[in-house]
């Protein structure tokens, strides 16, 4: 299925040694982008990254860790005895001159900068297997939210193709329909602008079929017909494939070739046709931005 962009997972494992808390985020980026944030976990980011670039193609990949010891084996305890000894010969001198005692507790210990500290030791092997099971597992509902979002993305943009192909049936209808009526119109400005039966039959053919050809609109119509079949095959392609950057390209080609039909256009009714799928395309490049 085609894949959103954007989105969010957050998950909560536990070991008997550690609690995970995993959070990704994903946003909307021009190629694949990691950021790292939380506990430092050594060179096992660099498998995280390289499980992530092998299920995404594109979008900021926001992932957060927080790591939660769970075992005394996982800490070590840094006490900074030089510093120690001399705040307790310091509390032995005040304690003597005041002659009462100066009580000092471990509770103390630690809330003195830089006098204790509880440091996580690193991530033992089957704790680094743990977490990397476990990224898995939260990249697994990302890339669901992702594809529920794409999902429903692509049926919005199937509504608007849907709405472009009518309004380019209704104005390939009217282009014919008024067609004969376009070259009896331009026969008669340009009897006027050459002053009456001044120009020749011959040059009066001629000058019209050059009009003609500058207001016409087929190829127009047929190129836009042809875009809009490429975007469904779009669509409808294989589910891994992204189609983010090809949809892209044919909105802007179909742009175009509206923006040119409507300002070839001398009736009302097919500028108002064009405008109106000038606005389905703009919602589809909207859109396609969000796909990957």
């Amino acid at each position: 299925m085609i894949q959103s962009m954007t989105g969010f997972a957050e998950r909560t494992f536990t070991s008997p040694s550690l609690r995970v808390k995993i959070g990704l985020k994903c946003l909307n980026h021009r190629f694949l982008d990691w950021s790292y944030k939380g506990a430092p976990v050594g060179v096992l980011e660099n498998k995280l990254k390289a499980v992530c670039q092998k299920k995404i193609n594109r979008g900021r990949v926001e992932a957060m860790l927080e790591i939660t010891r769970l075992d005394a084996a996982g800490w070590d305890i840094f006490i900074n005895e030089p510093l120690l000894a001399r705040l307790v010969r310091a509390l032995e001198k005040a304690s003597t001159g005041a002659g009462t005692d100066v009580r000092f507790s471990v509770d103390n210990v630690f809330r003195i900068p830089y006098l204790a500290e509880l440091r996580p030791r690193g991530l033992r092997r089957a704790e680094a297997d743990f977490l990397l099971r476990a990224f898995v597992r939260t990249l697994d509902d990302l890339l669901r939210a992702r594809r529920r979002e794409g999902g429903g993305i692509v049926r919005q943009l199937r509504s608007h193709v849907c709405a472009i192909r009518r309004g380019c049936l209704r104005i390939e209808r009217r282009f014919r329909s008024r067609h004969q009526g376009l070259a009896d119109m331009l026969r008669r400005k340009i009897r006027e602008q050459g002053g009456g039966d001044a120009l020749s039959e011959e040059r009066l053919a001629q000058e019209t079929s050059l009009q003609a050809q500058r207001l016409d609109i087929t190829e127009e119509i047929s190129r836009l017909k042809s875009h809009l079949e490429a975007v469904g095959e779009c669509l409808a392609g294989r589910p891994s494939e992204p189609v983010g950057r090809m949809l892209d390209f044919l909105s802007q080609e179909l742009l175009r070739e509206v923006n040119t039909i409507s300002s070839k256009s001398q009736d009302l009714v097919l500028i108002r046709e064009s405008l109106a799928i000038k606005g389905e395309v703009e919602s589809i490049r909207q859109q396609v931005q969000n796909l990957e």
